[in-house]
Order: structure tokens, then sequence, then C-alpha cells
């Protein structure tokens, strides 16, 4: 299955946090000819602050994560690699942080901050923010979005938290995102699938084109099954689409043939009780009944058949 092309935002989240840091070229002084130094140890982080930005050491005790973080997931690998990277080159782009009760919480930047863990770092520079709940959480989606994909899941319960936390409305959520409302619309539909066809999604065994197309099935059932078929085929999202229409049409003749069924057992019931032939005609839920007579001693006939008397 082709990997679906990178995700882009609207809205930049330097547009909404700012610029970050390069690493610096610190100049070492040569020592003298008859003093044995060790070499330096590459510095992990980049200290030189852009012009208008104040940054700060915080030790990494101080920080916690933000309790709305989209991302569920952390590649462990890519964690590595990113600590491979700042060990080498230093930090290129400072964490966000806000100041909480007990220390500061994370914007932007927790796989920074856990790849500083994990090579040992006791701090990490970072830019304080004044931010609100609602507005650090925007921005921590914002970042996931735009450094690294998230699924179409974790996208969706980001946005969801959004709405339902800070009691936004879809409109209010696309503009801060910097999204088309059906955007919006369309990802947070994605969170009334199935847990197992959500699990596909977040393993990135089915796309979001995929997902949406497989809400178009009402049957939960039917909607696991198809999904199945289309991983173990690898069909693409137009085929998945071709499925479900296929399905829904056949479903439809079952439906037709069913209520066909339905009259006729009707229609045979009443005319053995009524002792004469009986016509249903069904529309939709709508529908009629006929029972001819053909005398008024046959429509008295009937009429006390249904407890009628003229």
């Amino acid at each position: 299955m082709a990997t679906p092309p990178k995700k882009s935002l609207g809205r930049g989240l330097g547009s909404l946090i700012g610029g970050g840091v390069a690493k610096p070229a610190v100049p070492v002084a040569a020592p003298a000819a008859s003093t044995p130094v060790a070499a330096p140890a590459p510095a992990p982080v980049a200290a030189t602050v852009a012009p208008g930005l104040l940054l700060q050491e915080l030790p990494l005790t101080s920080i916690v994560p933000n309790p709305h973080q989209p991302r569920s997931d952390f590649d462990d690998a890519q964690v590595k690699e990113l600590a491979d990277s700042i060990r080498s080159e230093g930090l290129m782009q400072p964490i966000v942080v806000r100041k909480v009760k007990d220390g500061y919480e994370i914007i932007a930047g927790e796989r920074r901050f856990r790849a500083f863990k994990l090579i040992g770092q006791k701090t990490i520079t970072a830019r304080i923010l004044d931010a609100k709940d609602d507005s650090s959480a925007v921005l921590a989606l914002v970042e996931n979005l735009q450094r690294a994909d998230l699924n179409a899941i974790e996208e969706a319960v980001g946005i969801a938290k959004l709405m339902n936390d800070f009691k936004l409305t879809q409109d209010a959520v696309a503009d801060r995102l910097g999204k088309p409302r059906t955007t919006i619309a369309n990802s947070v539909r994605l969170l009334a699938l199935d847990k197992e066809l959500q699990g596909y999604v977040r393993k990135g065994q089915l796309s979001a084109g995929h997902a949406k197309a497989l809400l178009g099935i009402e049957s939960a059932a039917h909607r696991v099954q198809v999904a199945r078929l289309v991983i173990e085929k690898g069909l693409s999202v137009r085929a998945t689409e071709a499925e479900v229409k296929k399905l829904a049409s056949s479903k439809k003749t079952d439906r037709k043939q069913a209520e066909k069924t339905i009259v006729a057992d009707v229609q045979k019931r009443l005319a053995s009780h009524f002792a004469t032939p009986v016509s249903v005609v069904r529309k939709g839920a709508k529908g009629s009944i006929s029972i001819p007579f053909s005398s008024d001693d046959e429509l008295a006939r009937l009429l006390e058949k249904i407890g009628v008397k003229l």
C-alpha cells in the first residue's frame, strides 16, 4: 500500500511560537603543546539565542509532558535517531514550555525532551511562553502535525480533545489550526470506526481515505470484513470505495427481496383469514391493503370478519 504524502498545515508553527536557535560555532583555544588535554565532547545544546527570543536552560526534572499531547505512541527508533543527532550536532531548535504550578509543561518538543533524557543530559534549552490551556493544546497538536506526522486516529483524537476539553466548535478548531472545516469534520468522523479498524489506521495498514470509505458501511461486522479484505488484497482507496458501493447495492437488493417476501406472506395470511384474494401494496414505509367483494352479502361477511356490523 502506497505511503500517503506528508500532511501540511495551513498555518506554520513558527508563525504561532516564533523561530528557534541554530548551533553556534564555538571557538576552542588550542592547548599548549606541553599540556596534554583530552578532546572535548560535543556539546548537546546549542545556546545561541535568536534575536528577540529569550531562552532559558531548564533542568529536565522540572519539566512535565503536555497532558493534551495528541501523540499516543513515540517511535523508540526515531527518538534514538534524534538523540544521536543531538549528541553529534547539538539542539537545533529549543523546546517550548509554559510555567505551571510545579515547574514547566511542554508545549512543543516532547521528542527532543525524550532524546535529551536518553543521552543522559540534565538540562535543556527552552523557550518559556505565557500560554493558557487551550493555546498550549493547539500548539502541541500543530507541532506534531508538522514535525512527524500523526496517524489519522491520533489527529482525530487530538482534535476531539480540543473540542471537548475547551468547548470549541469545528469552525473554531478549523480556524485555530488553519484547516478547512470539512477536513476537521472528516477527521473527527474517524472516531466512529470500530476499535479494530482504528487499530489498522494507527498501524498504517489503512489510510484515512480507506477509513472514510469504510464508514459508508452501516453494519460494524461488514465494515470489519471489508477492512480485512482491503488489507489482505492491498486495495487502493478507489477500489475500497467500489467495494463499499457494491456491498451497498447488494444490501439494497437483499432488502427489496426481503420486503417482497414479507408482502407475499402477509397477502397469503390475509387471503386465508378472509377466504378471498387480498392485495397488499407497499412503497417504502407506506402502502395499502385491498380486499375485493362482489355483493352486499360478501361485504357484510368481510366486515364481520374484522368485527364491524352494518
